[in-house]
């Protein structure tokens, strides 16, 4: 009987240990500080001290190679600034285009329109006399707006994320500022796109009249072409056949970026324009599109009259020419 009230003792006081530890507050697990990477707003614009001078666009390029980018232009624009306008604002103002050659591929797949954000475009700047040096670039909520796709599109956000630690990488002290405004309603659409009836199998002649057309008319209408990415070769080499061409155009209207720049130096994430061909395997049309004029005005939110009148311009002669040559 003793060892039977024993072991019911026993039993009992291990019960209550239990139970007391059950009641015990687990302890509490740390939660590391979600930090935002940026203000919101579509066009983000990074900023570091550089009063020693080493951080310069080309510091910046190598750390988007290093990174694993294709840098396509690294475009000083002072210097078209100062001999066609008789004076500049900046130090250094340069057009910076690059993209990711691997997820434009896994992009494409999935969203045809890749090309109008593939080059991306950054303008990296230095203000006269200032000792900071600027980069300024679209959110991943600008591209996905302005392409049409889902706002959780991995890809995309990954993708900007990498940008993000590019630049961290590029200028370590660096850190986002805040814009002093705010995005508006945009005036128009966001893309401006067209399509034409081109053979589906022998299209190769129809492209290059297509290509000659738009090149001999962006001369007498004030454009230059600032790069040039042939995205199929890219999609060749690994082997994806969706698209029988695929090609991207960087096209600057110089009197645009130099009058938009006095008041919006950041205006460099939309230049130069991305402007892009392609047609999709067994289709018979070709897709042409470029972002719309309007998306400055709306990101940057710009209401001067004299700027609005440079950058309407801008779309209708553009407009214009692509008009001309698909009807």
């Amino acid at each position: 009987m003793k060892i039977i009230n024993t072991l019911l003792l026993t039993s009992l006081l291990v019960t209550g240990a239990m139970a007391k530890d059950s009641n015990t507050p687990a302890p509490k697990k740390e939660t590391k500080k979600v930090e935002i990477e940026a203000p919101l707003g579509d066009v983000q614009l990074f900023v570091s001290d550089n009063s020693d001078g080493k951080i310069t666009p080309k510091t910046i390029e190598e750390a988007f190679k290093k990174a694993g980018f294709f840098v396509s232009a690294n475009r000083d624009m002072n210097t078209p600034f100062t001999k066609q306008f008789k004076e500049s604002s900046f130090d250094t103002y340069n057009l910076f285009t690059f993209y990711k050659k691997d997820v434009v591929l896994e992009l494409a797949k999935k969203y045809p329109n890749i090309g109008l954000f593939a080059p991306m475009s950054m303008s990296i700047y230095t203000k006269k006399g200032d000792k900071t040096i600027s980069v300024s670039s679209l959110s991943a909520e600008a591209m996905q707006k302005i392409m049409k796709i889902p706002a959780d599109e991995k890809l995309l956000t990954d993708l900007r994320a990498l940008v993000v630690k590019t630049l961290k990488s590029a200028m370590p002290k660096g850190k986002f500022t805040t814009l002093s405004y705010k995005a508006v309603e945009p005036k128009g659409e966001l893309v401006t796109t067209y399509k034409m009836e081109i053979d589906a199998k022998d299209w190769d002649d129809e492209l290059e009249e297509f290509k000659m057309g738009f090149e001999g008319e962006l001369s007498p209408n004030g454009f230059v072409i600032a790069g040039q990415n042939n995205l199929g070769d890219d999609f060749e080499e690994k082997n994806y056949e969706g698209f029988d061409f695929y090609e991207v155009y960087s096209i600057c209207k110089l009197p645009v970026i130099y009058t938009i720049a006095k008041s919006r130096p950041e205006a460099g994430a939309f230049a130069p324009c991305s402007l892009y061909l392609e047609k999709e395997k067994g289709k018979g049309e070709m897709t042409i599109a470029f972002p719309s004029v309007y998306n400055w005005m709306s990101s940057m939110s710009i209401t001067d009259k004299k700027d609005i009148e440079v950058l309407e311009d801008a779309q209708k002669r553009m407009r214009k020419i692509l008009s001309g040559l698909v009807e």
